[in-house]
């Protein structure tokens, strides 16, 4: 009986700690969960923490931003191609969707002038014949960049944005404003204007034209320039371009400015966008990809870098680039399915979005039920207005954006990136912005080619009176001897660099006249060795070796040494010929290195497997 009574203890003991682990084991998962909704709706995060305080300035930075939004919407979808009311479409869904996806607390997601004339020069190409299959290639690539993006963001692909280099994305912005400027100049001085995004057609048009200029609309576009430009000095929350609107509308409406030949945006459909369905079209997918898979690296690049500079000012939350291209993803596939068209992050509004006050993405949320009161109820309050205000925004908007600072800076600086920066803005002036921006990721990936296959090298000599041994190229007065050549390789050995790295050994060993006996590679610097480069390295020892050159190697990395264990050749090179420093192998050189201790780095060298350091 007793014994009985054990065992049941036991199966109760067993049966506790079972439980004991499935409640663990679900703890786990339940926690497991949490984490994975939180990264995939990162809104909940915010709002987990949310304090009474936060909402004042969520709620101002909104409304200010939403004040923002609804004439540069409108702007932005004139410069696209498209009637003024998509750009108000394309700041309700979208505004919402990366409000809820987005990691970012104070990016201000729409329409902006980079892609709005990007959508509007790939679309041109394909010869809409009516505003209404013009739309649905609008939405068309809006599905199409949202594919990319989100695509991107679930293959965890948000390095690929690392190919577009700053001196390329500074010649390319740069560029793209100064195209983006010419092309509202026919709505700021009422002239005809051929559709272009090559500078110097459109220089050549407007010289052209410049005599038909309606000095009215001009002297009302002016005025809209003047009000944004210098409102923010007034103070920094004033909305210069919604002052600018109603300015513009008051003197059409008080002068009849239509009649005197001033165009105006003229009927505002009002009511919230209804479902919309992009073209599945075969044709049309491949004639959009090229200027889809631009603006989806471009916005997300133009997107990403603004985020990154207001983050770094908050410190209470982190960027997480693969759930920002899932975000504008999402946002893109709002845009698309009702009636909006490409959008991404904007500089200007995330600035003021930050400025405003505002501590999470529910300032989006605001930002975005403004727009949508607006579009109930005050569309109609649009009808007067002007088409050169709309263009002021936009040329308000773009002149922030060329940036004349860093090029003088890479000038100074850095010839190599100012030539790329120089390089890719000419071509995306003269060429288009497409080829511009194409260019500019090709040139980048040469860069990047080229300095791998150039990897920096170095002679190096000892200071005299210490162990120490520096570049003689960047040192005076070290001892430099003509029978040694000490050489270090900063970088891997690999297939596209061999050919350099033996052609410089090949120019060193002539200059020194056949006088050198022995070569010492410095491996502190080499963190990884393919197959090709253990191949010519094989090959080198053995040349140089039937020459009556010597060769040992010193220095090594763990990683490095285990790569030339596999490849047979610490034994190529030899046991007593691998120092663990340049000062033992130059020792070893004159003979000074006593047997015992040459000894007891040799199981040092041969060793295989060791733990990576």
């Amino acid at each position: 009986m007793l014994k009985y009574h054990h065992f049941c203890n036991s199966i109760q003991d067993v049966l506790n700690i079972v439980n004991n682990l499935k409640r663990h084991s679900d703890s786990i998962y339940i926690s497991r969960m949490k984490q994975q909704i939180a990264r995939i709706f990162p809104i909940l995060e915010s709002l987990k923490v949310y304090k009474q305080k936060d909402l004042q300035g969520d709620l101002s930075a909104g409304l200010t931003v939403g004040i923002m939004l609804i004439p540069q919407g409108m702007a932005y979808a004139m410069l696209a191609g498209l009637e003024p009311i998509h750009g108000l479409y394309a700041v309700t869904v979208p505004l919402l969707l990366y409000a809820i996806f987005g990691t970012s607390r104070q990016l201000a997601v729409g329409p902006v002038a980079m892609v709005s004339l990007l959508t509007a020069a790939g679309i041109a190409t394909l010869g809409a014949e009516s505003p209404e299959s013009y739309l649905v290639y609008a939405l068309t690539l809006a599905f199409m960049v949202g594919l990319i993006q989100f695509g991107m963001g679930i293959m965890r692909l948000g390095f690929v944005v690392n190919f577009l280099s700053h001196p390329v994305i500074n010649g390319f912005t740069s560029a793209a404003a100064i195209i983006i400027g010419l092309s509202q100049v026919k709505h700021l001085f009422r002239i005809n204007l051929p559709n272009s995004e090559h500078f110097q057609e459109m220089i050549l048009a407007i010289f052209q034209n410049i005599s038909d200029i309606h000095w009215l609309t001009f002297g009302i576009g002016i005025l809209g320039i003047f009000i944004i430009k210098y409102g923010k000095k007034i103070h920094s929350a004033f909305p210069a371009p919604l002052v600018a609107v109603i300015a513009g509308i008051s003197l059409v409406w008080a002068f009849d400015l239509s009649g005197q030949g001033v165009r105006i945006v003229g009927s505002v459909p009002s009511g919230l966008p209804g479902f919309s369905m992009p073209s599945f079209d075969w044709d049309s997918w491949k004639a959009l990809l090229p200027i889809a898979m631009t603006i989806s690296l471009v916005g997300f690049a133009e997107s990403f870098a603004v985020a990154k500079t207001i983050q770094s000012k908050h410190k209470n939350y982190r960027l997480d680039a693969n759930q920002e291209l899932v975000a504008l993803g999402m946002a893109n596939f709002g845009a698309a399915f009702f009636k909006g068209y490409p959008v991404t992050g904007g500089f200007s509004r995330t600035a003021v979005n930050n400025q405003a006050g505002a501590k999470t993405t529910l300032s989006s949320v605001f930002s975005a039920l403004l727009v949508i009161m607006t579009l109930l109820f005050f569309t109609e309050l649009f009808y007067n207005l002007p088409n050169a205000i709309l263009a002021a925004v936009v040329l308000v908007a773009v002149s922030g954006l060329i940036d004349l600072k860093e090029p003088i800076l890479l000038w100074k600086k850095d010839k190599t990136d100012f030539t790329m920066l120089l390089a890719t803005f000419l071509i995306t002036l003269t060429l288009g912005i497409e080829t511009g921006i194409i260019a500019g990721m090709l040139l980048s990936l040469l860069l990047v080619i080229y300095r791998a296959s150039t990897p920096h090298m170095a002679q190096l000599g000892r200071i005299p009176g210490t162990n120490v041994f520096r570049n003689i190229q960047r040192f005076d007065n070290l001892e430099v001897r003509p029978d040694l050549l000490m050489v270090r390789i900063d970088g891997p050995i690999y297939f596209a660099n061999i050919a350099f790295i033996k052609n410089k050994m090949d120019k060193w060993l002539m200059e020194r006249k056949n006088q050198v006996k022995m070569i010492v590679f410095n491996m502190e610097s080499i963190t990884h060795i393919d197959s090709s480069g253990a191949h010519e390295l094989n090959e080198w020892i053995q040349d140089w070796r039937k020459e009556g050159i010597d060769v040992c190697v010193s220095s090594i990395k763990g990683p490095v040494r285990d790569i030339l264990n596999r490849w047979g050749l610490m034994q190529q090179v030899g046991p007593d010929h691998i120092f663990v420093d340049d000062n033992t192998a130059l020792d070893s050189f004159d003979d000074n290195l006593d047997p015992d201790t040459l000894e007891r780095y040799s199981p040092y060298a041969l060793q295989s497997n060791l733990k990576k350091n």
